[in-house]
């Protein structure tokens, strides 16, 4: 059985301990033998190992997320194992059960759509390591399942599986050199799981008080401005949340939010298809329609946010 680990894998497990890229690579061996020696993870298409980090010099205890095909195993993600309670276990269990009962009952689609938000995120993030490390550098790592887990409960909604592969792989952009823009399109920014459920609340209470005036509203005159289903996932910079795209967990598709109760737009992209997109202008900066992506020094830039103080030093991508 073949075993591939991505690059961006590679280097989280250079930063973790001296040892660590040895440990993946007996892991790496391990999985070949035994590709079924994984668990089930909370998210659909993605097996999870434990490592000891006991048999090694420099090693914490890891947890690895794989994906295991006929042919070959992706390791997908790595990151330092949480310590659990003995004494919550049997509740945790519970929820997790919970959890997979509301999720939706095809497992072959999810496993796709892990395995295309991961594609898009990694061409992005591989980009960004060899032109514009300063970007590279400003996302943050991931986010643990507990974490997710726990903004769930906090914001008593399912997120779906792509966002929750894409928190597990960044859980947010702090924008590079204490600038305001992140790495996506617009420059516009993967937002943190903290800054999500502000946000998601900011925007809940919005809408509540729009709802004491659309009671005395005619139905076609009433206002909306949120809904519960609505996750939101960008915001328009990494210290700018006053605008940003939401996932509509009923639908799968992404619509745009404001502060300033502007009404809901739909941008009609799923959001494998936005990270797809951005990838591709990236990758191919001369077909690109929304934006156009440049340099400044390390740091990614996009033409939309160019003010008159970089204007001078923005260089174009070309090709």
């Amino acid at each position: 059985m073949k075993v591939e680990i991505q690059p961006d894998v590679r280097d989280t497990a250079a930063r973790l301990g001296a040892d660590v890229p040895y440990a993946l690579k007996a892991l790496a061996g391990q999985l070949a033998d035994d590709p079924d020696m994984g668990r089930p993870s909370d998210l659909p298409g993605v097996l999870t190992v434990t490592v000891d980090g006991d048999m090694f010099d420099d090693c914490p205890d890891l947890s690895v997320g794989y994906i295991r095909e006929p042919d070959r195993i992706e390791i997908r993600f790595l990151r330092v194992a949480r310590s659990t309670e003995p004494t919550t276990d049997a509740q945790d269990q519970d929820q997790e059960q919970g959890r997979d009962q509301e999720r939706p009952a095809d497992p072959a689609a999810a496993a796709v759509t892990v395995r295309e938000v991961a594609d898009a995120w990694r061409r992005i993030t591989g980009w960004l390591q060899h032109n514009a490390p300063d970007s590279y550098a400003a996302l943050r790592a991931g986010a643990g399942p507990a974490a997710i887990a726990a903004l769930e409960d906090d914001l008593g909604i399912r997120i779906p599986v792509e966002l929750h592969v894409l928190w597990l792989l960044t859980a947010g952009d702090d924008g590079p050199n204490g600038w305001g823009w992140g790495c996506l399109p617009g420059g516009e920014a993967l937002m943190t799981l903290d800054a999500a459920a502000a946000a998601y609340r900011q925007r809940l209470d919005a809408q509540a008080h729009e709802d004491t005036f659309n009671a005395d509203r005619p139905e076609e005159e009433r206002i909306t401005v949120w809904k519960a289903t609505w996750i939101p996932v960008v915001s328009h910079g990494a210290a700018d949340g006053t605008s940003g795209l939401y996932l509509d967990a009923s639908t799968g598709y992404l619509g745009r939010w404001s502060r300033y109760n502007e009404g809901p737009g739909d941008e009609l992209d799923t959001l494998v298809s936005y990270l797809e997109e951005a990838a591709d202008m990236l990758e191919h900066p001369a077909l690109a329609t929304r934006d156009k992506p440049g340099l400044v020094g390390g740091a990614l830039v996009w033409g939309s946010r160019i003010d008159s103080a970089l204007e001078d030093r923005w260089q174009p991508l070309t090709g």
